[in-house]
């Protein structure tokens, strides 16, 4: 069985101080840290507890960016992923949640798996967009929110959905796609020995900027990652990118909650409607 991850390196908002948002009101990704979306770590844990489950499974990672997202395909490779493809072209810069579906969605075609997963959610966008679109572009049923794995074999998936209000026990055919929820187990931790066997592991670009030959893989094939470009999954130019994008984002505005503030009120409903008044300003809520 083929079974086929979809993760994304992103900046870590999760600690945004004042230098974090350029003047555009863009996100300054040079003063953040690149990590492993937290969702996408979910999504391979169940991936991996998938191919534990079933004979003859096989994890591969797809990832799109620039040539340093391949450290998510050797973080995904130090955790039990067999192999990965960077998804990497200028024709990609600023792709919107349509744009790159498309272009996650032509890449999978190129695979052809039996069952794909992927976060909930990118912590850089929180649309919780990409998967259900990529579904949606391949023609696959989709289960959202998956929180656990209750049972798989080589035609059927069943997970335990996390909901607003509860849970549910959710049974799909495969091929299939699965959007994993933050609720769901922790990735398992590196192995020390792929880590060592797999630590070399890069992209062609990648060892062009580190002046190797990126023409000699002959001696260990398996620590070479493959790049694919638009032309290579046989996208239409005219669906990626900026021009691909009806998505367009007029401003980002930039919250900072600073520590021990803190505002005394009456029990008073004039007190209650001045404070929903200031948080509302504030953008702190609404």
């Amino acid at each position: 069985m083929k079974i086929v991850v979809l993760a994304k390196q992103v900046p870590d908002t999760r600690n945004v101080g004042k230098d974090a948002m350029k003047a555009d009101g863009t996100v300054n990704r040079a003063v953040l840290p690149a990590i492993f979306n937290p969702d996408d770590l979910c999504a391979l844990e169940m991936a991996l507890e998938a191919k534990d489950r079933l004979k003859n499974a096989e994890v591969y990672i797809i990832t799109m960016g620039p040539s340093r997202a391949a450290e998510i395909i050797r973080e995904s490779i130090y955790r039990g992923a067999d192999k990965g493809f960077l998804l990497t072209d200028r024709k990609f810069a600023g792709s919107d949640t349509l744009a790159t579906s498309y272009a996650i969605s032509q890449a999978v075609k190129q695979w052809q798996p039996d069952l794909i997963f992927c976060g909930l959610q990118a912590i850089d966008g929180d649309t919780a967009q990409v998967g259900p679109q990529t579904a949606e572009k391949l023609a696959l049923p989709q289960i959202t929110y998956a929180e656990e794995l209750i049972e798989i074999n080589d035609k059927n998936i069943v997970v335990k959905r996390r909901l607003e209000r509860g849970v549910e026990t959710v049974k799909s055919t495969l091929p299939a796609l699965v959007t994993v929820h933050g609720s769901a187990p922790a990735c398992r931790a590196r192995n020390a020995k792929r880590v060592m066997q797999y630590k070399h592991a890069r992209t062609a670009s990648e060892m062009q900027e580190e002046s190797n030959d990126y023409t000699n893989h002959t001696e260990r094939p398996y620590l070479f990652i493959e790049e694919w470009s638009a032309d290579f999954v046989k996208a239409d130019d005219t669906f990626l990118g900026l021009t691909g994008s009806p998505t367009k984002v007029k401003k980002i505005d930039n919250v900072i909650l600073a520590q021990k503030e803190n505002k005394t009120l009456t029990c008073a409903d004039s007190d209650v409607e001045q404070l929903m008044v200031e948080l509302l300003e504030s953008r702190v809520i609404g």
